[in-house]
């Protein structure tokens, strides 16, 4: 099957693609969760495992490690080109263009599917659910981690959402994948579930190093900040170091960020 990004996807193909290999710092902050999701799909060895929205690759590097044979696709090119560079050394890894809502590979291709906080964002979330349970063999597991509509994670988007023009039509909230309910809406006729709870905490100098790593890697930041006017971008700018301060301990920032651990079975 072809790669294609379908049309309304591009645009957000372009602006996760910005991060670029900065984007890692990313991942790094939030490596706690991703391993907590490995821990729970459970990878053997030689399995063929697929990592939806791979971004630059960190939870499709922990799936590696423990043996499996792994694929790794996103919509974002450059985010891919990282992923790359950090899995030269290893055979148990490939990397594609893909579309989550379309994916290129054939019905039952996967032992496991992964996604940490990347198939939340696809556009069109039935078709994204219906894809992974397609490409997910009978008797197969999927594992997901996915940040919580009342999360910290969800209120940094609440701050950033005051600079952005309002989408028209309003998108369904990537956070409602948070929710055990949705979740079952979206994946309960194919796989028998499963959920836990868990934290992870983003660790930091203050509320401005949390920026940087934001505005410099991680794609609807950087892009909504360099499309803004000067006085809104400070503006931003503020807000956004003033949230993060908020959870400042005598050492620096220690900011919770609550996730849904999803597990199933296909049927």
């Amino acid at each position: 099957m072809n790669a294609i990004i379908q049309t309304h996807n591009q645009k957000p193909a372009a602006v996760w693609s910005s991060g670029g290999a900065a984007y890692e710092e990313i991942s790094r902050q939030i490596a706690s969760a991703l391993a907590h999701c490995v821990v729970r799909l459970d990878p053997k060895a030689g399995e063929r495992i697929l990592d939806v929205a791979t971004g630059t690759g960190w939870t499709s590097r922990l799936v590696a490690e423990r043996g499996a044979i792994v694929t790794g696709v996103d919509i974002a090119a450059e985010l891919l080109a990282a992923a790359r560079m950090k899995a030269v050394r290893s055979s148990a890894l490939d990397y594609q263009v893909g579309d989550a809502e379309a994916l290129p590979f054939q019905d039952g291709a996967f032992d496991a599917v992964a996604s940490t906080f990347g198939v939340m964002f696809a556009s069109r979330p039935e078709a994204a659910a219906s894809e992974m349970a397609r490409v997910t063999r009978k008797g197969g597991r999927i594992a997901l981690a996915t940040w919580k509509p009342d999360s910290t994670v969800f209120q940094m988007f609440q701050v950033m959402r005051a600079y952005m023009p309002p989408p028209t039509p309003a998108p369904a909230s990537p956070f409602a994948w948070g929710g055990r309910e949705r979740v079952a809406g979206l994946l309960g006729k194919d796989f028998d579930l499963a959920f836990e709870e868990g934290e992870t905490v983003c660790y930091a100098r203050d509320g401005e190093a949390v920026w940087d790593v934001f505005v410099n890697g991680y794609g609807p930041t950087k892009m909504l900040a360099e499309g803004l006017d000067k006085e809104k971008r400070e503006a931003l700018h503020r807000d956004f170091v003033a949230f993060h301060d908020a959870f400042k301990s005598p050492l620096g920032i220690a900011m919770p960020r609550q996730y849904l651990i999803t597990t199933g079975f296909r049927r």
